[in-house]
């Protein structure tokens, strides 16, 4: 039996996925930790995967929440926090205002969530008066490393946009495309999935996907290359996408994949957590600073990761600014 590589495996001599996302970590230790916010950290695993991620020197973190409750847990984990900064909050939504406050100020750069709700965190970060609103709308990146997956992969929107409209969507491409060039990874592709490749009135995700590729043409949506409407198949596999008679950068190798809700992203993500054994970590952008998405089924490879992303984005926006 003449045996064939699976078109998705990576090629000799490239990384895999799981590599780059080692990769990104040790970049992140190149330089000093960033100052984080990690909101209520409250639980073992919140606080115990913050100051993993100081231990590896990828973020300085500034803890907020009920101090009782955090020594408690410091405590009973056996942690030292002699050299921790924590500002006292007596509830998560408390808390997650001081983050925001301590991110206006510039006294951190970027924000954890900690052993609370996303919606509460959330809250105070799109709060009209006092929060952390840009221009941009707020968007969730997964980044996905799948095995034997050459390309590390951001599926976006999963967490925050439930029915996003066209304008919206664009503002979802913009940050996971500025996110995968902040991150040193290069131009990206970036596939606008729906259920078919061709251009269907009855399925308005497929005029979405043709409007942005068209934004992208005019200047709207830049830095990256974006093809749809794709089908998850011919999105990431080569032979779907050829079988299909697809011809593009991005058919076959998409490095950003873009849901049409949701609903279908957040089911997408945890397909390839759960069922492919991909390994991920979670960021939302778009507001003034990054902010990093962690949950309690993270593995702790996966918090390193998360912590790693955020600092090395943080940077870049800061640099952007002028504040490195």
């Amino acid at each position: 039996m003449i045996q064939t590589q699976h078109p998705c495996a990576h090629t000799a001599g490239k990384p895999t996925s799981h590599q780059m996302f080692t990769d990104l970590i040790h970049r992140a230790r190149i330089h000093a930790p960033v100052p984080f916010a990690v909101v209520w950290p409250c639980e073992a695993h919140a606080l115990v995967g913050a100051l993993d991620a100081a231990k590896e020197g990828l973020i300085q973190p500034v803890l907020i929440g009920d101090e009782a409750r955090i020594r408690a847990v410091a405590q009973n984990s056996q942690i030292d926090l002699q050299t921790c900064q924590i500002i006292p909050a007596p509830t998560p939504e408390t808390a997650s205002q001081k983050a925001v406050e301590l991110a206006i100020s510039h006294h951190v750069q970027g924000i954890m969530k900690g052993c609370l709700h996303t919606d509460t965190l959330m809250h105070a970060v799109v709060s009209p008066s006092g929060g952390l609103c840009t221009t941009r709308r707020i968007s969730h990146v997964f980044l996905l490393a799948v095995p034997d997956y050459t390309n590390l992969l951001f599926v976006t929107d999963a967490a925050i946009n439930i029915f996003p409209d066209l304008a919206t969507k664009q503002d979802i491409v913009q940050n996971a495309i500025d996110l995968h060039i902040g991150l040193g990874l290069g131009q990206p592709r970036v596939a606008i999935l729906s259920a078919v490749e061709v251009i269907n009135p009855k399925i308005p995700s497929t005029l979405d996907a043709a409007s942005l590729c068209k934004m992208a043409e005019r200047g709207q949506i830049t830095g990256g290359i974006l093809d749809g409407p794709l089908g998850m198949d011919n999105a990431i596999n080569p032979e779907a996408a050829r079988i299909k008679g697809l011809n593009s950068l991005v058919a076959g190798q998409a490095q950003i994949l873009v849901a049409p809700d949701l609903e279908a992203g957040n089911m997408l993500a945890k397909n390839l957590i759960f069922m492919a054994q991909a390994d991920s970590a979670g960021i939302a952008l778009g507001a003034k600073v990054p902010i990093v998405l962690t949950s309690r089924a993270d593995s702790v490879q996966a918090r390193l990761a998360s912590a790693a992303i955020g600092a090395l984005y943080a940077r870049h926006l800061a640099e952007q600014k002028g504040a490195f």
